[in-house]
């Protein structure tokens, strides 16, 4: 009896040893992937948009990624920075993901990229500007598919005083992308010798904007420079034309103000100017592909938002090649991602020093519902990465 047990001791030890075997070799040959966006609320249709494009990619390669299956572990972050830590930990802890891809909200991305940095996990961030992420806060660990605040907004500075304007007001929410949005453009605009003559906040997510709009009326600025995205943006566009601004002074601010959300200010958009890394009507080959594929697959036109998630996992994907197929080489799949030439729908970009793209920004206007491309604002901007010390 006892001989029996002890055999079949080692019968069930030695299933177990090679059921451990086949499962190493089984999560070998894929990698795991940590969508951590918004999905619900103000910035529902950003997240959404980033993971079709995200997965677009995913979808031209066969479903994989350095030639590895693709698992997703997602979570709503709901844009609130006060579940962000946790959320985050829940991703690299629990479900032990080899990347995390996130987010649209400066203040979640924040918080995100400090459990990346403390726990040496790889983070690409698909929208979030905050200048911090790759300035003060820069990390080997974390990249950004994106923009920093500065850029598209340092780029509207220089244009609006190519065009003469002398003296603009600025909105925005109280948060730090908004703030950074307008401290990138002021810097631009005051240094060819523009004023801002009033900087004005309100809290996210509020949408109150008539007291704004009164104080414009009264100011009577050459010009008007926001910062609002999503739904919110959709609302105070809709409301600055009610309220007959529209026609008297123009208003501006970088392209996320009418990226993704013009069916939903109807006729008030049209003619607004933007200034973004991406724009409708480039003309390359990769955005004609790109385009016709995402609107095959998700019956719909791709904004700048599909194509952060896309070359998200084009940076992924390049940084898993370079390391063999191996997640778990970390070093060489970070210096893949740095050595990377992006081949983007938005024009080919490289990484700077502190892993933000260097890329042109384009001048953007609505017409027929669509950000079309006026000219090219600025080319081959790179943010300053501030306080970065990588």
């Amino acid at each position: 009896m006892k001989k029996t047990v002890r055999i079949a001791g080692r019968a069930v030890l030695g299933f177990a040893i090679a059921a451990a075997c086949m499962g190493g070799a089984h999560a070998a040959d894929k990698i795991k992937v940590g969508l951590m966006l918004p999905y619900t609320g103000t910035y529902a249709s950003l997240g959404n948009a980033i993971t079709n494009g995200f997965k677009q990619y995913v979808a031209e390669n066969g479903g994989k990624l350095g030639g590895l299956e693709v698992e997703y572990a997602v979570v709503d972050d709901e844009s609130n920075p006060a579940k962000a830590t946790e959320n985050a930990k829940k991703l690299v802890s629990r479900d032990k993901v080899d990347v995390l891809i996130g987010t649209v909200h400066s203040g979640v991305a924040l918080a995100m990229a400090k459990v990346a940095r403390d726990t040496r996990t790889l983070m690409i961030v698909p929208n979030a500007g905050a200048n911090d992420i790759t300035g003060p806060l820069c990390s080997p660990y974390v990249f950004r598919s994106s923009f920093s605040a500065w850029q598209p907004s340092y780029a509207m500075g220089e244009a609006l005083t190519k065009k003469g304007i002398k003296n603009v007001a600025t909105v925005t929410w109280k948060y730090s992308f908004g703030e950074e949005s307008v401290a990138g453009f002021k810097e631009a605009f005051e240094k060819s010798g523009g004023k801002v003559v009033k900087e004005m906040t309100l809290p996210f997510p509020n949408v109150e904007f008539q007291p704004f709009l009164t104080e414009i009326a009264s100011l009577k600025p050459d010009a008007v420079f926001v910062f609002f995205a999503g739904a919110g943006a959709a609302k105070f566009v809709s409301d600055y034309a009610a309220a007959g601004l529209k026609n008297n002074v123009p208003l501006y601010g970088p392209g996320f103000l009418t990226d993704g959300n013009l069916d939903a200010m109807g006729g008030a958009g049209e003619g607004l100017m933007t200034t973004l890394h991406y724009a409708d009507g480039l003309d390359n080959a990769k955005d004609v592909a790109f385009r016709t594929r995402y609107q095959a697959a998700y019956k719909g036109q791709p904004d700048v938002y599909a194509v952060q998630g896309y070359d998200a996992a084009q940076m992924f994907d390049a940084g898993l090649k370079a390391a063999g197929g191996d997640p778990k080489q970390k070093e060489a799949v970070i210096k893949g991602i740095e050595a990377a030439k992006i081949e983007s729908p938005r024009g080919t970009f490289t990484l700077s020093r502190a892993h933000n793209p260097i890329q042109d920004i384009y001048m953007r206007e609505v017409k027929a519902g669509g950000n079309v491309v006026i000219e090219v604002a600025t080319r081959g901007l790179e943010d300053p990465a501030r306080g970065c010390k990588m």
